[in-house]
């Protein structure tokens, strides 16, 4: 599964990040669930750590990026394994 995230800071700033399998798996280990039951704090941390690996600056506590994310959706969704079409 890949996302990729968009997110805009209260200061009017705005970065799409995409998902790897490690964001992907340091989300599944943190919060216990599967990647079908997807909530607004589980896109949150997914921005969070995909920014650190795409070297946007972030605060160093996630309640803290919390706090300065005015808004935030996925964009685009890409499944693990896509099937090929018949």
């Amino acid at each position: 599964m890949k996302l990729k995230i968009k997110y805009t800071t209260v200061a009017g700033d705005e970065y799409i990040v995409s998902t790897n399998l490690y964001v992907i798996v340091l989300w599944e280990r943190k919060f216990k669930k599967s990647a079908t039951d997807i909530k607004m704090e589980d896109l949150a941390f997914m921005a969070y750590e995909a920014s650190k690996i795409a070297g946007i600056t972030i605060p160093a506590m996630f309640d803290d990026f919390i706090k300065k994310i005015d808004e935030i959706s996925v964009v685009e969704a890409e499944a693990a394994n896509p099937t090929e079409e018949a």
